[in-house]
């Protein structure tokens, strides 16, 4: 992953408008601020936007990739989880239980992606394209820690807000057991800490509802 970041001043004679390009792509990363989420800030108070998930989760990557199942390449988790969102620029959230949009959500994304990073210079659209798929198709370890916390970020402010978001659902454990049906292929630990401290005691308080076991 080091060449995604490496200094780029070589191009710059080759192609005199890469570097209006590249700004520009970072200018229209703005609106991902404006993409709404379904999950509370820890005040309760408003929803999270897209890129305040993003930040926390890249965050939460250096700061949790210790409890990762195996060695990452920590910089690469990183990079996939500030670009896994950047799409929804142009798809706009799907909410995970959503169920009907869930059926359209991977076509529509992949047509965002195309959209969204051909915009950049070939070279970089091409890194930030395979960024998003790594992602999507969750095959390696990095996609693997990539979606725990993915997952385990709103369930932390779930727990955070007391279950407010889940209540005002009317979520049952079986939807959000399905939701996290993988998020232990990234870290047991961090999955059996959710369990015991973000889902157990929503369970207990009645938040959310008890449909199996957990």
């Amino acid at each position: 992953m080091k060449d995604v970041f490496e200094d780029r001043t070589d191009a710059a004679p080759e192609d005199p408008g890469r570097l209006e390009r590249t700004v520009d792509f970072c200018r229209l990363l703005d609106k991902e601020k404006f993409i709404g989420r379904r999950t509370y800030l820890t005040d309760g108070k408003r929803l999270e936007n897209d890129a305040e998930h993003s930040w926390h989760l890249a965050v939460m990557a250096l700061l949790l990739a210790e409890y990762s199942n195996v060695g990452i390449d920590l910089l690469k988790v990183v990079s996939i989880v500030l670009v896994h969102d950047m799409v929804e620029i142009y798809a706009g959230d799907t909410f995970a239980y959503d169920s009907e949009g869930l059926k359209t959500q991977k076509a529509r994304e992949a047509a965002a992606a195309g959209k969204l990073f051909s915009q950049l210079p070939e070279d970089l659209s091409a890194k930030m394209q395979a960024l998003w798929r790594e992602f999507e198709d969750d095959i390696t370890p990095e996609a693997h820690f990539a979606h725990t916390l993915d997952n385990f970020q709103p369930m932390m402010l779930q727990a955070a807000t007391d279950g407010k978001a889940w209540k005002e659902g009317g979520r049952r454990l079986s939807e959000v057991l399905g939701r996290n049906s993988r998020t232990a292929l990234g870290s047991e630990t961090l999955w059996e800490f959710a369990k015991e401290h973000f889902i157990r005691p929503q369970l207990r308080n009645g938040h959310l509802k008890e449909d199996t076991e957990l």
